[in-house]
């Protein structure tokens, strides 16, 4: 079983949200996760933060041999530059 850490897109059309979930990779993107380690705003309004990670959890995921998808990389270096 290949694991993946990606993206899942969530809200509504024209405001985009996305959980960064672990999956097997021949899952269907918003299928069937097997965990959810945290969520990517684009566009974050009022008091929502732009990235949300358990970072602690993503070491693990990717220690154990998940591979993260270019996009999540990103994201992830987003959340460091926040701290």
């Amino acid at each position: 079983m290949a694991v993946v850490i990606r993206l899942a897109r969530t809200g509504a059309k024209h405001t985009p949200k996305y959980r960064i979930t672990v999956a097997d990779s021949r899952r269907y993107v918003t299928g069937k996760h097997l965990e959810v380690l945290g969520t990517y705003i684009p566009t974050p309004k009022g008091a929502d933060q732009k990235v949300k990670i358990d970072m602690e959890k993503y070491n693990e995921w990717v220690k154990k041999g998940a591979q993260p998808s270019d996009r999540v990389k990103h994201v992830v270096k987003l959340a460091q530059a926040a701290k």
